[in-house]
């Protein structure tokens, strides 16, 4: 079986971290492995709707990441990835703290991965779930392509 290079990881992780939206939204990947992503996102004013509390658009972008990246280091390293939909159940609201969103894979397919995501509160209260179905892009702009075409050094070899 293939084995994840550490310093593949490592670095793209710090690439999506400092990346605009995460920066914008306060997100970032604590852990990505094989069928699994965990992020944190630090709440602030700049994520709550009208009425006081997280705006479900902030939900949505957090199930929609986990459940991409908790797909990547399942694939091909010549293979990309687009989200086709996501569904998003909010179950609840939260308007101050830390929030975990979590992802794990489901399934990989040639063509079609399936992943579910879950977004929980400090204390563990759940917020939100969802699955995202992702098409798979052997023909198209790989991850390390995208890296390299913003202007950054390529990732190291995905795989050992």
């Amino acid at each position: 079986m293939r084995q994840i290079n550490p310093q593949h990881i490592k670095r793209l992780v710090q690439l999506i971290n400092n990346s605009p939206f995460f920066l914008l939204m306060n997100n970032y990947i604590c852990e990505m492995r094989e069928g699994y992503c965990r992020m944190e996102i630090n709440m602030e004013n700049k994520h709550l709707n009208p009425f006081g509390g997280i705006h479900g658009g902030v939900y949505a972008a957090a199930l929609d990441s986990v459940a991409y990246w908790a797909v990547y280091c399942s694939l091909a390293e010549d293979t990309g990835l687009i989200t086709l939909d996501i569904s998003a159940n909010m179950v609840s609201t939260a308007s101050c703290g830390k929030l975990i969103a979590e992802g794990e894979l489901i399934k990989v397919g040639r063509s079609v991965c399936i992943a579910n995501a879950t977004i929980k509160d400090e204390n563990g209260k759940l917020l939100a779930c969802g699955t995202s179905k992702m098409l798979v892009t052997s023909s198209m702009q790989t991850i390390n392509q995208a890296i390299v075409a913003q202007g950054n050094d390529s990732l190291p070899p995905k795989f050992l």
